[in-house]
């Protein structure tokens, strides 16, 4: 069978005039991967030294052997590329591809089989001017079947304080392929589990933190059987060594230059061992001749508030118990009454004692209390520590330029917690100083909402998920310049006093900020807004003309869309705006409802030119108006659409006026002509009317010869 190279590469061959060299190379996981039936597989790809778009695409391709036919297994552009004979392993997600940079990818198997056992080619289709360099590289899989077998022995259920305990378990595997065993003991007290000590794969020993000095002084010792035998001696015991121990066995595997690969592992119970305690509480009972020996443990220690603990009040060694006597016991917590198990509060915390009283039968048939006595007290106690929480982004997928993918995870650790519930909160702003946006929530429950901040047109380009037991994923598809700022997660963890019941909040953190930063090298824009007439009568057409500039690296017509929108306000520098009408980039047209009866339409002239019509005009419609338009265009670096910055016209105001003396000149004129021609008339008719009818033609001067004769008389 043909030996792959440990990691394919090309040696540059064509050198740039600056004297430097640039080759396409395409590398995949360094292999053989060996790997057991059953279990995931995940091979690695990734590309360098390239031209063109940052993000780059992959096809992956198989055969059984190094010289046969190829299989389309899956592709990141193609959603049809896969061979109809793994069409549904791809559907249901057994097979699948998942990006994790813009120039590396990772094909994974959910569940490997036999027959996908072969070599793998990872393809790169070209984008570069210039053909050089690999561009594909393969990587041999083989699948071996899951052999590994893990059989413990029980250890005993009950040793005395003191004692050795031997801890015994068989591992073993079928040697189909060069493959290494390892070993492990743990111990669980409670929900707590505990490292005790792993041999292998390749005969070193790792201790856990509890048992370090135990296994140096010779407390903890292995003794490695025959035939996959395994036996991890515990010397003199202690009542903490109580609790269930668990043995694990693991297959591993070499890749990756040396580097140990857990391929699968097998973990089993073997048993619950319980430390008893050799001192105890003699009392001796006179009275019937009653002996018994009472001893009070604590069988499980609490190590933090809200954890069980239990006390078990253990009489043993009883005679001289007449017939139909009893034996009571009674709890008591600084000499009140309590509970044996209960949900520990820091209150909870002092000295327990158990009572034990005989009782027996009287002559008239009735149990009387005969004697009673008290255990010694037993401590319980536990160093109060407050719940913290730690929260770290990372980035997983960094968006270099607009349409690129963001992606961040951010992982959570805990202390003092137990077992805990998340709240998710993805936060933004776009400075320091900036207010703080809600990009999207996920609940302790895992009900995903979007924040109040998202824009509903691009919320199928947000996605949350958990992707571990406290690990979540943020990632936003197609960045744009708008998207530019710092992202964070702020982390509420959640408990629960018993099942069933309401999430209680405990403690919350938030992570460090990434950013998204990057500088697009496109056109810049300008926008103006004129009207053919600021002043306009009565049912008359107004017309207002939206126009925007080009600066820079102008793109191309069909590489530039505008979106536009008109707002109107009555008064002039108002603050409350009506949206008048918009038209998007698609060149769809929306109106507002109007009170006013003029109707409105919406035009592109050209490119960069948008024409607001009204038509009608009335007296309602007189305001100021400007316009709005958010610039798209064609990145030439990323090949996407980008959306650019937002811009505002300045304002012009139209004025609706109400032409009082053109309505009245007519009437004047004929008013003033008829008073003319009256008044003409009437004087005429006076001068006439004066020289025919008012004439006197016999007048005879009067002699003032009689007036002076009167007066003589």
């Amino acid at each position: 069978m043909e030996e792959p190279s440990v990691r394919e590469s090309f040696l540059c061959i064509s050198c740039l005039s600056e004297g430097g060299c640039l080759a396409r190379v395409v590398t995949v996981s360094p292999g053989p991967l060996v790997r057991v039936e059953g279990q995931a597989v995940s091979i690695r790809c990734d590309v360098n030294d390239y031209s063109g778009p940052r993000e780059q695409d992959f096809e992956w391709m198989m055969s059984r052997d190094a010289s046969g036919s190829r299989i389309k297994i899956i592709s990141t552009f193609d959603a049809s590329y896969s061979h109809p004979s793994l069409s549904k392993r791809v559907a249901s997600g057994d097979i699948s591809v998942v990006r994790l940079q813009d120039n590396e990818v990772e094909l994974k198997i959910a569940e490997v089989k036999s027959l996908d056992a072969g070599f793998y080619w990872c393809q790169t289709p070209s984008t570069d001017s210039v053909i050089s360099g690999n561009y594909e590289a393969k990587v041999q899989l083989i699948v071996i079947p899951n052999t590994l077998r893990v059989t413990p022995q029980p250890p005993p259920s009950k040793v005395p304080e003191g004692n050795d305990i031997t801890l015994s378990c068989n591992v073993t595997h079928a040697l189909t392929h060069p493959t290494y065993l390892s070993v492990s003991w743990s111990v669980k007290s409670g929900a707590v589990s505990e490292e005790i000590l792993s041999f292998g794969p390749q005969g070193d020993v790792i201790t856990g933190a509890k048992y370090a000095r135990r296994y140096a002084d010779g407390g903890v010792r292995l003794a490695p059987g025959k035939n996959g035998l395994f036996e991890l001696v515990i010397s003199r015991v202690m009542t903490s060594d109580s609790g269930t121990y668990i043995c694990t066995g693991t297959e591993w595997t070499h890749e990756d230059e040396g580097k140990w690969i857990k391929i699968v592992e097998s973990t089993k119970e073997m048993g619950t061992v319980e430390i008893i305690p050799t001192v105890g509480l003699n009392i001796q009972i006179s009275c019937f001749l009653i002996s018994f020996k009472l001893t009070l443990e604590l069988t499980l220690n609490p190590q933090m508030t809200a954890q069980t603990t239990e006390l078990a009040c253990h009489v043993t060694n009883i005679s001289h118990l007449p017939p139909g006597s009893r034996l009571g016991v009674t709890w008591v917590f600084s000499y009140s009454y309590s509970y044996i198990h209960f949900y520990l509060q820091e209150i909870d915390m002092g000295l327990y004692v158990c009572t034990v009283s005989a009782w027996s039968v009287s002559s008239q048939g009735d149990l009387v209390k005969t004697a009673e006595y008290k255990s010694s007290p037993q401590t319980v106690r536990w160093e109060t520590q407050r719940p913290s929480l730690n929260v770290v982004a990372k980035p997983l997928r960094q968006a270099s330029a607009g349409g690129a993918t963001f992606e961040m995870s951010c992982t959570v650790t805990t202390q003092n917690l137990g077992e805990p519930g998340f709240s998710v909160l993805i936060q933004s702003q776009e400075s320091e100083q900036s207010s703080v946006k809600t990009i999207m929530t996920l609940s302790p429950d895992n009900v995903l909402q979007h924040g109040g901040a998202t824009d509903p047109n691009r919320r199928d380009n947000l996605v949350l998920t958990k992707s571990g037991p406290a690990e979540f994923r943020f990632r936003l598809v197609g960045v744009q310049l708008i998207d530019r700022g710092f992202y964070w997660c702020y982390i509420t963890a959640w408990t629960k006093q018993q099942p069933g019941q309401t999430w209680t909040k405990a403690t919350n953190a938030e992570s460090n900020k990434l950013r998204i930063d990057f500088q697009e090298n496109g056109p810049s824009f300008s926008i103006s807004i004129q009207s053919d007439d600021t002043s306009v009568y009565p049912l008359k057409t107004a017309k207002m003309e939206c126009s925007l500039r080009v600066s820079g690296s102008s793109p191309k017509t069909d590489d530039l869309a505008y979106e536009v929108r008109w707002f109107f306000t009555r008064l002039r520098g108002g603050q409350t705006t009506i949206h008048v009408a918009s038209i998007d980039r698609f060149g769809v047209v929306k109106t507002d409802t109007r009170n006013s009866s003029s109707e409105i339409s919406v035009e592109r002239t050209d490119t960069h030119t948008f024409l607001l019509n009204i038509f009608g005009t009335q007296d309602s419609d007189s305001g100021e108006y400007y316009c709005v338009a958010t610039p798209w265009y064609l990145s030439a670096s990323t090949g996407a659409w980008t959306q650019a910055g937002e811009l505002t016209s300045s304002r012009v105001f139209l004025t609706v006026r109400f032409a009082v003396w053109d309505s009245l000149q007519l009437p004047l004129l004929y008013g003033a002509s008829a008073s003319v021609g009256v008044g003409l008339f009437s004087l005429v008719l006076g001068l006439v009317c004066a020289q025919c009818c008012c004439r006197n033609t016999a007048h005879t001067p009067r002699s003032r010869n009689k007036l002076m004769d009167l007066e003589m008389d």
